[in-house]
């Protein structure tokens, strides 16, 4: 796809995995869950994939080195709006979709990224958010809409009213975006919420002060969704993996 870049988050530490490892390469069935991710977008051809790297990141830079990926390197973290705008330059001479996905969500499938490509285009979107439904959306941002079904805004659990955390619908963490609009709007993202981080999710409320049309795409299966920040996760995940091999 010419008009498609792929940027993959991959510099986090991952705390809660109570590991020296960076958390995108704690294995799932003798392979690092990144590599289940990497493997997804490679099926879509993009033009070209960013992987931001971080913590550790020689050891991830030297694992993927055959990949057909071009390396970003963030240096401190300080949230995923920051590694995102680490990968402007790479985009410079780029024009066309996006598309932002965790490194910590393996079961995340090509079918489903391709769906979300196809209704981000074919509606002209600066933005398209990939959503997700659970009865306890736990710490998952919050999809906020308008009554008509549009994107209001991505509330952060850290920040959201008790109204706002009783919305199932959850932000997954995979957007597609305009590369103009993308940019533009990061450019404006300041760190002032609970954790001091430049956001991603704030792009949409920035688009849509700019009057550019935001929408959000419903994932048909929510467990392809589901990011890993915890070894009881990763149980989780494998036990999926598992199941359809069977």
């Amino acid at each position: 796809m010419k008009n498609l870049a792929v940027i993959i988050l991959a510099a986090g530490k991952g705390t809660r995995m109570k590991s020296d490892l960076p958390k995108v390469f704690h294995e799932i069935l003798g392979e690092p869950m990144l590599t289940y991710v990497l493997e997804s977008v490679k099926k879509l051809c993009p033009a070209k994939t960013l992987l931001v790297v971080g913590y550790k990141r020689d050891l991830l830079m030297d694992y993927y080195k055959d990949w057909p990926v071009d390396f970003v390197v963030q240096e401190n973290q300080l949230g995923t709006g920051h590694a995102v705008m680490r990968a402007k330059d790479d985009l410079e001479d780029f024009s066309g979709t996006v598309l932002v996905v965790n490194g910590d969500v393996p079961l995340i499938s090509v079918k489903t990224l391709q769906e979300l490509i196809a209704f981000h285009e074919g509606g002209g979107a600066a933005a398209t958010d990939l959503t997700a439904v659970l009865a306890d959306a736990g710490n998952y941002g919050r999809v906020v809409r308008e009554k008509n079904g549009e994107l209001l805004k991505i509330v952060e659990k850290k920040d959201a009213t008790p109204d706002e955390l009783r919305i199932g619908e959850f932000n997954t963490g995979t957007f597609c975006f305009d590369k103009e609009a993308l940019f533009v709007a990061l450019a404006e993202v300041k760190a002032e919420n609970a954790q001091k981080e430049y956001y991603l999710t704030d792009t949409i409320q920035i688009l849509r002060a700019k009057k550019l049309p935001v929408y959000a795409f419903q994932a048909k299966d929510t467990t392809e969704t589901l990011g890993i920040n915890t070894k009881d996760e990763l149980i989780t995940v494998e036990k999926i993996l598992l199941s359809r091999q069977r």
